[in-house]
């Protein structure tokens, strides 16, 4: 609990942080004066003021920060400090000023992404598993071992870049047209289609609702224990199971039922060895299980045999993914958030803070590219909920500078006023919808 709330602390201290930082860069470029930045908010911890008058914080909750600006001048102000305030700046400039905290969240997003692609990330090789049976994938002649090539003929590499590349077509519905290389090592062109009425259901895989898994990996021997059976019968490190007395086994989950499922009976088992098959002899070791009951062991780690890709781009070709990839998935967000509106997609699809900070915790668990890339998807979200026009956000703001540019004055106080209510009451519905979905999930 402690680590998931500390990595839920850290991204979301850093991405508003971020976010502030660019309100506060465009705000000091525009010549405009700002009292405090404060990394946190609640308590001051620490602080010091700069030579431009700015104090810089550290406050006790740190979960984001906040910069404050002088938006009106004081009373007796020279007309240079007038000019410092950010109401008295021209609406283009003011403009600016709010755009630029969500533009830094995506240009963050941009880096993160370019960075990841640049080092590199290991990740599974996009081969499927058999698919269900009058599933579309099954019904458009996908086959187990097809490893996928292209997806409407966009190279892909890994698993994570396939299902990328399919998740808008299967949540929107349409076709794909899916180049594959079978397990026989010939290639073939399929035509993947999707009906709406796959769309949207609340909190599952779309690439699983149409028959796409990735292939199950199959056992191999990872590690043995000295005196053990596994040893004795003449396992060596590498081998691959593929069958145990005598009928094929398709994952680790599999041998090791069967192996505990016969203690002190002697078990034809069947390795991949240097490309050749290998039939051993082993005698699993009665022992007693956790509920008291006697299971056969053999003395052996079990590890995951299964092709694994390096994803990885040049510096340049590593920019590019980088600002692609931000700007795929702040257009895929739009879009659902827009069929949730028309009721395509179920508002439980809606997450809160509760969900966040578990998806934090777990890929912080996972790794720090796991991370990264969650920080990175949090990071486009931030940027794109704020520039949505409701009045509090910043994208309501700016809503309010393209009228104002328009009419060539500002809002009449009526309508900011009217606005802001509307906006608060859209943000505690909008949140308290989060929150119930996040509990949900959380209790059932």
């Amino acid at each position: 609990m402690i680590f998931t709330l500390l990595a839920f602390a850290v991204a979301l201290g850093l991405l508003i942080t971020f976010h502030e930082l660019g309100h506060y860069w465009v705000a000091r470029w525009c010549n405009v004066k700002v009292l405090r930045f404060s990394v946190g908010f609640g308590r001051v911890l620490l602080r010091r003021t700069d030579r431009n008058g700015t104090e810089w914080a550290l406050s006790a909750i740190p979960l984001g920060g906040y910069v404050k600006m002088q938006d009106e001048p004081e009373s007796g102000a020279s007309e240079q400090e007038q000019l410092q305030a950010f109401n008295r700046k021209p609406v283009g400039q003011r403009f600016a000023i709010v755009s630029a905290g969500p533009i830094a969240n995506l240009l963050l997003a941009a880096l993160l992404y370019a960075g990841l692609s640049w080092v590199g990330t290991e990740e599974p090789a996009p081969v499927i598993g058999a698919p269900p049976e009058q599933s579309q994938a099954a019904q458009a002649g996908f086959q187990a071992g097809d490893r996928l090539l292209e997806v409407n003929g966009a190279t892909v590499d890994s698993w994570g870049q396939a299902r990328w590349a399919l998740l808008d077509v299967l949540t929107s519905g349409g076709t794909a047209e899916i180049r594959v290389q079978g397990s026989n090592g010939g290639t073939a062109t399929r035509t993947l289609q999707v009906g709406p009425s796959n769309v949207g259901i609340d909190e599952a895989d779309p690439l699983a609702l149409a028959g796409l898994t990735l292939a199950v990996p199959k056992a191999r021997v990872g590690e043995l224990i000295e005196g053990g059976a596994a040893a004795a019968a003449g396992f060596e490190q590498g081998d691959v199971i593929l069958a145990v007395n005598n009928q094929p086994v398709n994952d680790a989950n599999a041998f090791v039922a069967e192996v505990q499922a016969h203690p002190g009976q002697r078990l034809p088992v069947t390795v991949l060895r240097q490309g050749a098959e290998i039939t051993l002899s082993v005698v699993p070791q009665p022992e007693q299980g956790p509920d008291g009951q006697t299971i056969g062991r053999i003395g052996v780690m079990l590890a995951a045999d299964f092709p694994m890709v390096t994803v990885s781009y040049g510096l340049l070709g590593s920019a590019v993914h980088g600002v692609e990839r931000t700007f795929e998935t702040a257009w895929y967000s739009l879009k659902m958030m827009g069929r949730m509106l028309t009721g395509e997609v179920s508002v439980k699809n809606i997450s809160g803070p509760v969900t966040i900070a578990d998806y934090a915790g777990q890929t912080a668990r996972i790794g720090i590219a796991a991370y990264i890339s969650f920080l990175a998807l949090i990071s486009v979200s931030i940027g794109i909920l704020n520039l949505l026009p409701i009045p509090m956000l910043d994208g309501g703001h700016l809503m309010y500078y393209l009228l104002e540019m328009a009419r060539g004055k500002p809002v009449p106080d009526a309508w900011l006023e009217t606005g802001q209510r509307i906006g608060l009451g859209l943000l505690v519905a909008l949140m308290s919808l989060a929150f119930f979905n996040d509990f949900t999930r959380l209790f059932s």
